[in-house]
């Protein structure tokens, strides 16, 4: 009888001790998977497992980037909204094709200080195409951009916006370093002057903002004063996206 009621506490404690067990390794379980997503929060490169990348935010100060892909009337009046405001530091993202029918333009980008980086050379969503197309597409705004005497290009913006691993492991190849954005004015859908303002309000250290100077965002150089304006309030510093490359450190998620 001793035994069999020894036999029934020590199975009960056994028990117990699998309860236990099995309740802390629930709770680190979950522990894991919360800091996991919270440190998705923070994270400001997407990469692929081999190491290619696309920067979306940095560390500290801003960039402001532009796209220009097609028009010849909105950039001027941006390049002269910028120098009017004394911005010294900005990052124009330029289609090879648009370059090639605009020179004089790309001339003052260089003359007024703002770093260059290439938006493929036609418009197209590099996530539709094979590695050898997109190779391709760049390699033609590369000589675009080497007739023009534009040099030490480090920068690639996938025209759409769209990327995947095959655009960063071409882009990797090339030795550029891919850029997409973590605010978007959404000034191309032309909302009003007001709302491009707005949808950049909650600027912070370390954001890279989506502009564009192609014809289609025709309220840009009007909402670009007051941008500025915000930024600035802030004591947040202009920087090209180069710059603040080089000045932050980043984690990577594996883009798949």
């Amino acid at each position: 009888m001793d035994e069999v009621i020894a036999l029934y506490y020590f199975q009960a404690a056994n028990v117990k001790k699998i309860k236990q067990y099995t309740f802390i390794i629930v709770i680190a379980f979950f522990t894991a998977v919360f800091l996991y997503v919270e440190s998705l929060n923070n994270f400001s490169v997407f990469s692929t497992m081999t190491g290619p990348k696309a920067v979306y935010k940095g560390e500290r100060d801003l960039a402001l980037t532009f796209n220009i892909g097609w028009g010849d009337v909105r950039a001027k009046p941006i390049l002269e909204t910028l120098k009017k405001e004394k911005v010294r530091a900005a990052t124009f993202f330029v289609s090879g094709s648009w370059a090639e029918r605009h020179p004089e333009l790309v001339a003052q980008i260089v003359k007024q200080g703002y770093e260059i980086g290439i938006l493929g050379y036609g418009y197209k969503d590099y996530t539709s195409m094979e590695e050898q197309e997109i190779a391709r597409d760049i390699s033609k705004a590369q000589d675009v951009f080497r007739k023009l005497n534009v040099k030490n290009i480090e920068l690639l913006r996938s025209p759409t916006g769209h990327f995947d691993k095959n655009l960063l492991k071409v882009a990797d190849r090339y030795g550029y370093s891919v850029v997409h954005w973590s605010l978007d004015s959404k000034d191309w859908t032309n909302p009003g002057v007001q709302e491009i303002v707005t949808n950049i309000e909650d600027v912070e250290d370390g954001d890279i903002i989506l502009l564009h100077a192609s014809d289609s965002a025709k309220q840009t150089a009007r909402a670009l004063p007051q941008i500025i304006d915000s930024v600035q309030s802030k004591n947040l510093k202009f920087v090209s996206v180069s710059e603040m490359i080089a000045n932050s450190s980043t984690k990577t998620e594996e883009i798949k």
